[in-house]
């Protein structure tokens, strides 16, 4: 804490003047269900310029990032490492569209792919899980001596934000050496109740196949090297994320089971301690957070967090616009509370 100023004298001052923007779905794309199945389809690569770059890990694996650096004459240029969602990578649409607003507020995005996600099998005797932290400290290590000098802040999309909220919550006070900002879009907050959210209703044997489509995959090419560690085999034939993470994710990872490892792993008992100023982008209507799965009491509580909480937008949704111009606002808008956040670090 800054001597002299009270916990939420800090936090105004390093998120002054900003005000959140808080979502309104348009009338021709309303409902969760629809913005999120919207927010895949509408969303398109864009032209970004990105530079691959392979780091080492701790236990002898790797981690590929991607970088897209912005057009800045400000030295040190600030960074914003961005992470993805589950099965998905640092070159999925909603990565590019946010490195592209990134970019644009002067601001060098480091794309984050977990491991195995990058297009190439990783290495070592495990895979990536929503409450992995040690890997981004890695890459936070790797930014920090790779942009000596520059404000860092981070994004996390769906389970990317729930590792970075996770993250902040364990580092507490100390998260501020080596990040001044945060945004998280659509965390699954509570795991258990993400799991289990995902599989109602139709919609939901659709996200199911969708997400265990990529899963299942994963098992097979990871057979050779995970055998003796899980039943590979009732992985491959999970047909739920339950069911997949009882066979694979808990085991290989050190949880006894899916119940455990939920419990252990959702941020939202890691809430309480962030000390980072770090904006909340999500919906009630989320299809895999509800309403009521939203951590309400510890939200409030801590005013390190700040809310951008809609009653619509479903998951990594949030399109808004017309029909023939559809705009991407979380992206936007997470760029628009770093950039500030970042410029008012530098200049402190």
């Amino acid at each position: 804490m800054i001597a002299g100023m009270t916990i939420a004298d800090e936090v105004d001052a390093r998120v002054r003047g900003f005000e959140p923007d808080r979502f309104r779905a348009p009338w021709w794309l309303h409902g969760g269900h629809v913005q999120t199945v919207g927010g895949k389809l509408l969303r398109r690569d864009v032209d970004v310029a990105l530079e691959r770059e392979r780091i080492d890990t701790p236990d002898g694996d790797f981690l590929d990032l991607d970088i897209a650096r912005a057009d800045t004459g400000a030295d040190p240029a600030p960074v914003a490492v961005v992470l993805h969602g589950l099965e998905g990578s640092a070159r999925k649409p909603y990565m590019l569209l946010a490195y592209r607003a990134l970019t644009s507020a002067g601001i060098t995005a480091v794309g984050m792919n977990f491991r195995g996600c990058s297009g190439e099998p990783n290495r070592a005797r495990r895979l990536y899980h929503s409450g992995e932290t040690g890997d981004l400290r890695t890459v936070l290590a790797h930014v920090a001596t790779r942009f000596p000098g520059s404000p860092v802040g981070a994004i996390g999309f769906s389970i990317g934000g729930n590792v970075l909220l996770k993250y902040l919550g364990e580092e507490g006070d100390d998260a501020r050496s080596t990040m001044h900002a945060a945004v998280a879009i659509s965390v699954p907050f509570d795991l258990a109740a993400g799991a289990d959210n995902i599989e109602r209703g139709p919609m939901g044997k659709v996200y199911t196949h969708y997400f265990m489509r990529s899963l299942r995959q994963k098992a097979v090419i990871a057979r050779a090297r995970l055998q003796g560690l899980c039943d590979v085999d009732a992985a491959i034939r999970a047909r739920t994320l339950r069911d997949f993470d009882d066979a694979l994710t808990a085991p290989v990872h050190g949880f006894a089971d899916a119940s455990d490892y939920y419990r252990r792993c959702g941020s939202c008992a890691f809430l309480h301690a962030i000390r980072v100023p770090t904006l909340l982008i999500q919906a009630e209507d989320d299809p895999f957070q509800r309403a009521r799965d939203i951590p309400w009491g510890a939200i409030r509580s801590n005013p390190w967090l700040i809310t951008a909480i809609s009653r619509t937008g479903g998951h990594v949704g949030f399109i808004g616009g017309t029909p023939w111009r559809p705009l991407f606002r979380a992206e936007d808008e997470a760029a628009r509370f770093v950039a500030h956040a970042l410029k008012a670090a530098g200049a402190s």
